[in-house]
């Protein structure tokens, strides 16, 4: 437990993750957040002006835990297409494990990200900008031919979604999702070699 002098940010979105396992969505207040850590509602919006705010900032935290060997990979040194396999094979793996892991947990985030839009947006725009990041290192570097690179990370991005867009998560257990990845891969690094 917590007393209100040493309350953080980080210990409510703890333990507003643990009010959203048990109680659900719908049900999770501030109060069950706050009696969690020990402390009265109106510490939590010391820090937190809302539920709203509360529930927006632990799916930012949720996201980003979710992604964050993403960033590293964008600008590691080496091979783009290496590394943009890399990339989309890490975020399908992330989106997976946390699907079929704990898919209460999984149900519950997926129901926060569809009420936190600009959250979402944000976080989908930094992840075509990496992508973006390695598409123009692999055109300077001439193993990706000249293309318009946001666009083409969009849609790098949009034709990768049957493998990290939650709408889907029912169909990452499938034992051949893994083999259907690599073939989609396939067609994507084609169209953006150099030598296509």
């Amino acid at each position: 437990m917590a007393t209100d002098s040493a309350l953080t940010a980080e210990q409510i979105l703890s333990a507003t993750e643990d009010a959203l396992r048990r109680f659900g969505p719908a049900k999770a207040t501030v109060v069950d957040v706050a009696r969690t850590l020990g402390v009265s509602h109106g510490s939590v919006y010391r820090f937190f002006p809302s539920k709203a705010a509360v529930r927006e900032a632990v799916t930012q935290r949720w996201l980003a835990q979710a992604h964050d060997d993403l960033r590293f990979i964008a600008i590691e040194p080496g091979p783009a297409a290496e590394r943009l396999h890399r990339w989309l094979t890490t975020l399908f793996a992330a989106k997976r494990r946390k699907a079929l892991d704990d898919p209460q947990l999984f149900a519950t985030y997926m129901t926060l990200v569809g009420e936190a839009s600009q959250v979402v947006d944000a976080h989908l725009a930094a992840l075509v900008d990496q992508i973006a990041q390695i598409l123009q290192d692999g055109i300077e570097k001439g193993e990706f031919r000249h293309t318009p690179v946001n666009a083409t990370a969009r849609a790098v991005f949009e034709a990768t979604a049957h493998f990290h867009d939650p709408a889907h998560a029912s169909g990452w257990s499938d034992p051949t999702a893994e083999d259907r990845f690599e073939a989609l891969w396939k067609l994507v690094l084609r169209g953006l070699a150099a030598d296509a």
